[in-house]
C-alpha cells in the first residue's frame, strides 16, 4: 500500500471553490481525513488542483473520491520539477459515485 505524499508543508491551489464559500467548501477539506467534508468546486470545465510537495516526489497510484454525481468524467494528471512547466503523466477516467478510486 502507498504513503500518502501530502504532508503538512504541501501547498495546495484550486481552479475554484462553490460560491466562494471557502469556509464550507474551501480546499482544506480535501486533505483533513473526514468522509463527512470535501472540496466543492464552482461548475464548469477544466477544474483543477494544484499540489507543490516541498521535495521531489515520485507518484505510484492517485487516489481520489468524489461525491456521486460529482465526478469528473474526462481527467489528466500533469507534473514537472519546481521551476519548469506541466508535462501530460496520465489521463484517467473516474466513475461516478462515491467510492474511493485507485489509478495507476
Amino acid at each position: 500500500m502507498a504513503v500518502s505524499l501530502i504532508c503538512c508543508t504541501t501547498q495546495s491551489r484550486v481552479s475554484s471553490v462553490l460560491n466562494r464559500d471557502v469556509k464550507q467548501f474551501g480546499k482544506k477539506f480535501m486533505f483533513d481525513s473526514n468522509e463527512e467534508t470535501c472540496w466543492n468546486s464552482d461548475q464548469g470545465d477544466q477544474q483543477w488542483v494544484l499540489l507543490e510537495f516541498p521535495v521531489l516526489v515520485k507518484v505510484s497510484e492517485l487516489r481520489l473520491q468524489f461525491q456521486g454525481g460529482f465526478s469528473g468524467k474526462s481527467c489528466k494528471l500533469e507534473g514537472c520539477t519546481k521551476e519548469a512547466n506541466l508535462e501530460h503523466i496520465v489521463d484517467f477516467y473516474p466513475e461516478d459515485n462515491n467510492s474511493l478510486q485507485i489509478s495507476f
